[in-house]
């Protein structure tokens, strides 16, 4: 499939901000599933310091704000060719040991509810295990945007039962490794039929089976990702693979405005741009 992606982030401050630092991981890369067509990050407020792969080969850009600015605008944009692989992307090759997947951090510690919710998960292998614990959290909670924060623990959100696909993967990723196997977080975008404007990325969890290795499950739509998908980041939980993450020097208040377009473009049209 041939999707284009546009994503904009646009934040504004009450007051100018003097100096800020992020981390832009807006970036796909070339790899297994899916083939970087062309791809841009345009930042209008800002300025590019350094771009460079950091230890989960996320491509990473650092932006600087150093004098009176009250608006950043960041545009990422550009077109990806994608195959269904049924969500198997294959074997760990990493700078990271594929046993730091197996390492819990605050957001995706499991507790007494992500425990029983493994335990109840059944199946004759691992795969089965997956895709059944996938069923039984897309039906534990409901997606609904605005009821959990960037912050919300994997626990909290289950008990509450509402959430959205960063909860969602949090989950399934705790429920996972309380059952010692290994879990990653992946953030990226979806083609949704019918709905190429959205007011965010996506994600997904990916859990690393024997024989098959790394192996997708998106618990928010209960399904393994297939070519709609285009992966950005991955890393122990949100925090690794955040879109946008830094931090800002004062007290201005921060308005945050972001539009997502993920579209597929027609067969001819593809032809005709690779003429």
């Amino acid at each position: 499939m041939h999707l284009k992606i546009s994503h904009t982030t646009e934040y504004h401050y009450d007051e100018p901000v003097q100096y800020a630092l992020q981390r832009l991981r807006l970036t796909p890369l070339t790899q297994v599933g899916q083939t970087v067509l062309g791809w841009e990050t345009l930042v209008d407020g800002a300025a590019i310091e350094v771009s460079y792969d950091d230890h989960f080969g996320n491509r990473v850009h650092l932006v600087s704000v150093d004098g009176d600015r009250d608006t950043i605008h960041i545009t990422a944009s550009g077109e990806v060719h994608t195959e269904d692989r049924a969500g198997v992307f294959g074997p760990h090759q990493s700078y990271v040991p594929l046993w730091l997947y197996a390492r819990e951090t605050p957001l995706t510690k499991a507790g007494k509810l992500i425990r029983d919710l493994s335990k109840s998960a059944e199946g004759d292998t691992d795969l089965a295990r997956m895709h059944a614990l996938m069923a039984a959290i897309h039906e534990a909670v409901e997606y609904k945007p605005g009821e959990t924060h960037a912050e919300t623990t994997a626990e909290d959100a289950l008990e509450s039962g509402r959430g959205v696909c960063q909860d969602h993967a949090h989950i399934l990723i705790a429920a996972a490794r309380s059952l010692d196997l290994p879990a990653r977080y992946v953030s990226g975008y979806l083609m949704m039929e019918g709905h190429p404007e959205q007011t965010a990325s996506h994600a997904w969890a990916e859990v690393h089976l024997n024989g098959l290795g790394w192996v997708g499950f998106d618990a928010a739509n209960k399904i393994c990702p297939d070519d709609r998908y285009v992966r950005i980041a991955s890393g122990l939980c949100y925090r690794d693979a955040a879109p946008i993450s830094g931090l800002i020097h004062g007290e201005a208040k921060e308005t945050l405005k972001v539009s997502v377009t993920v579209e597929q473009q027609q067969q001819s049209q593809s032809q005709s741009q690779s003429q």
